[in-house]
């Protein structure tokens, strides 16, 4: 095997070489910090990289395989850590010029949890400050760059995670998604991710923290397969009692569920939620990627959903939670923040207790409908994005000819996904054009994730992409 396909092998089947000694965590995790040398430099999906961490860690993998010890779900695989994780003792900027030589003083619920699991931590992938950007811009560098096409976006705001994985610089990778910010990049870097269902993934922030309203928010896996995904959530979902709103019930067997298929679901299709503007060859690759579900066993029928344009209510509420989460910010620094977070804030800090009702008001409506829907369907599908991944800090003005909102225009249908707090995931499903990777977006019930990557992995199986590889890797 050569070492480029060696760093595109799906994780599951690299733990099962360094479990049968195929393969050594020293050699494999070396390959992925020399490739990360290689390549970083021209995509910027690391902040940090920790090589003598990674090493060290490797090295007592090794050992742990050689003595015969019980070895964790991911013992041994090289992973990489969205930088909107606090890990104890090492670099934690959350994105921001005000925090670029923070050092994390703890682990979060994610990072224990990959710790615990045997995982390998390369570093830390790139992110907009505090999360706040459907694609990867901040303060402490150049844009984050698609391998598909360099002058590209990978999307946001996990899209160091997703070119860490797409580019074959890590085995696994953690993000996050508040209005996308999983499924973003997984489409426009043609890989797999799922956003859990709002508390499935515990969430806190740090010993000795108030609790914060989290209403949106939810970590999950980024992977190249939906097996790798499976295996990661696995690992990263359950109950922690230092997260008073995550659910308390156990996980699934996630990785069982992969193996179900789909035959007599009936899953809805719709290719614009009644309201968005998305470009006609997404809409032409998309709808023919939900007809292969008909071919192996579904019904897919159109789906009679129309949505009130759900950005004017998902504002309001989650730059309030910002603000609150930002009270204490020092005006002083306020100048290093980016102009993004500064409209975050501003918005979030002038906006009335009566607007913020008003909007979660609103946001019944919108679940009801989705509740509506779901009595009918098992699975919804739309497109993951409007359009192909758009030149680098250029976001479309205009979508098929219409004008459209630089912030939310090309994100359309990931945004009401987590303001209803269902499961969600994006699925490759085929490219455009000029040959950039296109999502199929897996819309599940809340607290169903099974379903998702059932339907994910039976649509894998199907139309099997991870023999695609970016044009830098």
């Amino acid at each position: 095997m050569s070492d480029t396909d060696l760093a595109f092998l799906p994780a599951t089947e690299l733990r099962q070489k360094i479990v049968s000694k195929e393969v050594s965590p020293v050699e494999v995790t070396r390959l992925y910090l020399d490739r990360i040398e290689k390549f970083n430099g021209k995509l910027n999906a690391y902040l940090t990289v920790t090589d003598e961490l990674a090493m060290e860690q490797a090295r007592s993998a090794e050992a742990a395989v050689m003595k015969g010890d019980r070895l964790g779900p991911l013992h041994g695989i090289p992973t990489s850590i969205k930088d909107l994780e606090s890990t104890e003792g090492i670099r934690f900027t959350g994105g921001s010029l005000m925090h670029q030589d923070r050092i994390g003083s703890f682990d979060t619920i994610v990072v224990e949890r990959v710790k615990r699991a045997g995982a390998i931590i390369l570093g830390k992938t790139n992110t907009p400050e505090f999360g706040l950007l459907g694609h990867t811009e901040n303060r402490l560098g150049d844009h984050c760059r698609n391998p598909w096409n360099v002058e590209r976006t990978t999307g946001g705001s996990s899209g160091g995670a997703a070119a860490s994985i797409a580019a074959g610089m890590a085995s696994l990778s953690t993000g996050s998604d508040g209005g996308g910010s999983i499924r973003i990049p997984c489409g426009f870097c043609g890989i797999y991710g799922i956003k859990p269902s709002q508390g499935r993934i515990p969430y806190y922030l740090g010993p000795g923290s108030d609790h914060v309203m989290n209403l949106f928010s939810q970590s999950g896996p980024m992977t190249r397969t939906v097996a790798d995904t499976a295996m990661l959530l696995q690992v990263l979902a359950g109950p922690d009692s230092r997260d008073r709103a995550a659910l308390r019930e156990q996980p699934d067997d996630y990785i069982a569920a992969t193996k179900r298929g789909v035959e007599n679901l009936k899953i809805g299709w719709t290719p614009d939620f009644g309201y968005a503007e998305v470009d006609p060859e997404v809409v032409q690759v998309t709808e023919a990627a939900a007809k292969v579900f008909e071919d192996i066993g579904a019904t897919v029928e159109e789906l009679d959903l129309t949505l009130e344009e759900p950005f004017n209510d998902f504002w309001p509420i989650f730059t309030t939670i910002i603000a609150m989460r930002n009270a204490g910010l020092p005006e002083e620094q306020y100048d290093k923040l980016a102009y993004y977070t500064q409209e975050a804030l501003d918005f979030g800090n002038q906006l009335s207790g009566t607007e913020f009702v008003k909007s979660l008001s609103r946001l019944d409506v919108m679940k009801s409908q989705f509740s509506d829907a779901f009595d009918q369907y098992d699975l919804i599908l739309t497109p993951t994005l409007a359009v192909p991944a758009f030149p680098v800090g250029a976001p479309p003005l205009k979508i098929g000819g219409k004008d459209t909102h630089w912030f939310w225009g090309y994100t359309p249908f990931t945004m009401p996904i987590n303001m209803i707090g269902s499961t969600a995931a994006s699925v490759p499903c085929g490219f455009s054009s000029d040959g950039l990777p296109l999502g199929l977006h897996i819309i599940g019930k809340w607290g169903d994730e099974s379903t998702v990557l059932a339907a994910s992995a039976a649509f894998e199986q199907a139309r099997p992409w991870i023999q695609h590889r970016p044009q830098l890797s």
